[in-house]
């Protein structure tokens, strides 16, 4: 093989190996004009008068590198893109942070950032500055990525899980458990004849669109690690409420809760990298709906349930309403269910 083909230590090095992966690899994939301008910092213009700056920053460490839906590439924008919008802000900036294993095939990392372009590009957001190191073969996994993400939160926006009140309506933007469920087949090698895809997905739009079309919309929360069941208990800590929520209203695919009945997953605990949860006061619960459907990522949204208050002496939880007419405490995860899942 060349000696390019893969990652060698001394693309770690600050020489000239890493100037060809920078410029060969990140630079050919999404080359921004701060990027291109190869500074130790990026300047970036400041937000408006009144705006505010939401940051956030996330490790993305996921087995399989490659998966049906995705790759470690896609999720790690995605994921990033996602945590900014929940503050209602506009994401507009993300840095990227490689930690790369000795022998990963250079044509593996070059598939990662073309990827992490085009879900860039999709999200309108801009890649403007990175840092790269290498680590010795068996102790990187293939590859370790680090991105934080900047945007700018317009003035008057105040979302918050505390916002919740009693009434509000909950909403969930599609189907749950189809990320995590895709990472165990594909780790386990779990042959599911149905499709299974990751649901991964920049959803900053979506949620723009909801805000317009829903304006005392509370809060928003992508429920990641732990699933729906671990987000909306801490919104129901967040904001002193009892959350409600109707089992038959979930939306699921057949070939995810099969899966999930099969291995023994609940598939309200089960991670989701393209899903979003919000409050919005019941009266606007309807605008918000059409907003997320109008959106190809919000094509299955729902209304879950609602909030209520805590009776006297009780504390906040979620409850569920079974299928089967029963209600029971649905609890957050304990423990890891899927580990390595983003």
């Amino acid at each position: 093989m060349a000696q390019d083909d893969k990652v060698m230590l001394g693309h770690g090095s600050g020489g000239s190996m890493m100037r060809r992966i920078i410029d060969d690899v990140f630079l050919e994939a999404y080359g921004s004009d701060e990027l291109l301008e190869g500074n130790d910092a990026a300047v970036l213009p400041a937000p408006a008068p009144g705006q505010r700056i939401a940051c956030s920053t996330d490790s993305f460490v996921v087995s399989p590198l490659f998966f049906p839906g995705g790759d470690i590439g896609h999720l790690a924008v995605c994921g990033t893109v996602n945590d900014v919008a929940t503050s209602g802000a506009k994401p507009a900036y993300l840095t990227c942070g490689f930690i790369l294993e000795e022998g990963l095939l250079m044509d593996d990392l070059r598939r990662i950032c073309r990827s992490m372009a085009e879900v860039a590009k999709e999200a309108d957001v801009r890649i403007v500055t990175g840092d790269t190191k290498v680590v010795n073969r068996g102790h990187g996994d293939g590859v370790f990525i680090n991105t934080s993400g900047i945007g700018f939160v317009p003035e008057g926006v105040d979302l918050s899980g505390a916002n919740i009140k009693p009434g509000d309506a909950i909403i969930v933007s599609g189907t749950l458990g189809d990320h995590g469920i895709t990472i165990m087949s594909c780790r386990e090698g779990l042959g599911f004849s149905a499709d299974i895809r990751s649901d991964a997905a920049p959803l900053n739009h979506m949620i723009a669109s909801v805000m317009q079309a829903a304006p005392h919309v509370r809060c928003f929360r992508d429920p990641t690690r732990g699933g729906i069941a671990s987000t909306l208990n801490e919104l129901a800590e967040q904001s002193g409420v009892e959350i409600v929520v109707e089992e038959e209203l979930v939306p699921v695919k057949p070939a995810v809760a099969g899966a999930c009945e099969m291995l023994g997953y609940d598939v309200l605990q089960v991670a989701n990298e393209g899903k979003m949860v919000c409050a919005v006061p019941a009266d606007e619960a309807e605008a918000a709906l059409s907003a997320m459907r109008s959106s190809k990522y919000g094509e299955d949204a729902c209304v879950i349930g609602h909030a209520e208050a805590v009776d006297a002496g009780g504390k906040p939880r979620v409850l569920l309403k079974t299928a089967f007419g029963g209600t029971r405490i649905l609890d957050m995860l304990v423990g890891e269910q899927l580990p390595r899942i983003c």
